[in-house]
């Protein structure tokens, strides 16, 4: 008898990477305090009462109880288009949106739309892991635009164009950026997209933490608003974190009506539907708890604030970026891997984040810290830890 073969373009990768780093927290002898768990991006306050009702009410109806249209509920598109159209001064419609089943599953249904195994798509160096293992179990190559700390990890247009080759389809950026935080200012965020109409690619930009740019940012970009956006820019969105809603899974994919169809072909395949009782609630709250969400950004920025606080002259380490939700941070450690000294965080000051080498094999200097998983009280306990912190 011979044993039936695995795909190896999934065996090949590594576990998923944050169970391994929660797990790390097991060992925590809690001899500093409760664990400070700073390694998954979640919300780190509760859903809008309002929200929990309207989410019953939708679970209990039979109105969502059986399958609804592929591309989304009409009337959460029709919601989010609003609600695109206003923040980006641009006039996007309920057509030029596909709702999924949260944002990776967005990415997942931009990437089959516009590559195909053997193709290329860039992304950002360090980079979002997801992305990079979903290019990876597709069979579409992976091409590389260096981001450097002394940019301030922004990719520049000179970096975009030194990365195009031949077989490139599509540009992935995340803005504010997973895994450092870093926003991209609008005017740079033009200049790239300028190179991607130049070279016939698609820009694929992720916006999943804009609600939580800083105060009086404005619109994130004008992209939305100009002439032919549709031919070059697909943006993904997550309704999770604004919503505190993760466990939902529902996020939102923003591109041209041709687009919008042909990911219809690819989600009846994945799921059919996203979860439709969500789509029913979002709808409701998306005009409901605006000013809700414009509170929890000033509590974001609170905690980034603090964050900024705690890593002053913080005995070797040092804050390289911060934005929205994450911070990049350069470890002292000459010679240790960031998994290394990130295990030991985890294990022996109890604070859980993820090594720099997992965004990445170049960044073994450095650490993720998912500061908004946290309150800002919280957050100061941070600055005694690591000055106690050796290996």
């Amino acid at each position: 008898m011979t044993a039936a073969v695995l795909n190896s373009l999934v065996t090949r990768l590594s576990p998923p990477p944050i169970p391994a780093v929660q797990a790390w927290g097991k060992s925590y002898s809690g001899g500093h305090g409760p664990l400070i768990d700073l390694s998954q991006a979640v919300p780190g306050y509760p859903p809008h009462a309002d929200m929990l009702r309207w989410l019953g009410e939708a679970a209990s109806s039979l109105a969502y109880a059986n399958y609804g249209p592929i591309e989304g509920e009409s009337a959460l598109r029709e919601a989010y288009a609003a609600h695109v159209s206003e923040l980006y001064g641009a006039n996007v419609t309920g057509g030029n949106i596909h709702i999924t089943s949260g944002c990776n599953q967005a990415f997942i249904c931009a990437v089959i739309a516009v590559a195909a195994a053997g193709d290329a798509v860039l992304m950002s160096d360090p980079f979002y892991f997801n992305h990079e293992t979903t290019l990876s179990m597709l069979g579409i190559k992976t091409g590389f635009v260096a981001c450097d700390s002394a940019n301030g990890f922004v990719p520049t247009v000179e970096a975009v164009e030194r990365a195009l080759t031949p077989d490139v389809r599509a540009l992935a950026l995340v803005t504010p950026n997973n895994p450092t935080g870093a926003i991209y200012p609008p005017a740079q965020l033009k200049a790239i997209f300028d190179v991607c109409r130049n070279n016939g690619i698609w820009l694929i930009l992720d916006e999943t933490y804009r609600d939580f740019l800083p105060e009086g940012f404005g619109s994130p970009h004008g992209l939305l608003a100009e002439e032919g956006w549709q031919d070059n820019l697909i943006q993904l969105y997550s309704f999770s974190k604004s919503f505190c809603i993760p466990g939902h899974r529902l996020g939102a994919l923003t591109a041209g009506e041709n687009v919008v169809e042909e990911i219809a072909k690819i989600m009846d395949n994945l799921q059919i539907c996203a979860p439709r009782a969500a789509q029913g609630a979002v709808a409701r709250a998306l005009p409901a708890l605006a000013e809700w969400r414009a509170g929890n950004r000033l509590e974001i920025e609170a905690r980034a604030k603090a964050l900024s606080e705690v890593m002053t002259g913080l005995d070797g380490w040092k804050l390289e970026a911060i934005g929205a939700y994450f911070a990049f941070i350069r470890h002292p450690f000459e010679g240790r891997t960031s998994t290394d000294v990130a295990e030991q965080l985890a294990k022996r000051a109890g604070v859980l984040s993820i090594p720099g080498e997992y965004f990445g094999a170049e960044h073994a200097r450095f650490l993720r810290f998912a500061f908004a998983n946290a309150d800002a009280a919280t957050i100061r306990q941070l600055r005694g830890r690591m000055l106690d912190f050796h290996l």
